[in-house]
């Protein structure tokens, strides 16, 4: 396979790639298409109905990643809306977080005992579900933030 691969190490090496032609696959870090070099390659191939992007594990809502996935016909990138006529397709079962379960197996080896766990991540029906099950598991006092709301640590 590392025959077949071409590493893009510089910014200039990834810009290079949308300027090739014919049949490639490119493997991009940002997930949910909120920045870096993923948004050239979008802009340069969603274009086209020939390409398939795939969305690999969670798009959190508001990103680029979840409007892909919601269907969106277009997208703003760089200030300007680039039309999708790419295929988009989603792995939701692959992930490179931990779950509900590894979470706890870690912190279960942990000595930690917080005054307090805020729990800031994801969508609020899994944040509250999370958070009920550090408490049940654990005793902690958990808490899932509203948007924008400040927590005073007493």
């Amino acid at each position: 396979m590392f025959e077949l691969s071409t590493f893009s190490k510089t910014a200039d090496d990834s810009k290079a790639i949308d300027a090739a032609q014919g049949p490639m696959v490119i493997i991009s870090a940002s997930g949910m298409a909120t920045g870096g070099r993923v948004l050239h390659h979008l802009a340069r191939f969603l274009p086209d109905a020939r390409n398939t992007v795939l969305l690999v594990g969670y798009q959190s809502a508001g990103t680029r990643g979840r409007l892909l996935a919601d269907g969106s016909d277009e997208l703003k990138i760089h200030g300007r809306y680039v039309p999708v006529r790419a295929k988009i397709v989603q792995a939701q079962a692959l992930s490179a977080h931990a779950d509900y379960a590894e979470l706890c197996a870690w912190l279960a080896t942990s000595k930690l005992s917080p005054r307090r766990v805020f729990v800031t991540h994801g969508e609020p029906g899994a944040s509250d579900a999370l958070r009920r099950r550090l408490k049940d598991t654990f005793g902690w006092v958990c808490v899932v933030p509203d948007d924008r709301e400040v927590c005073a640590l007493t």
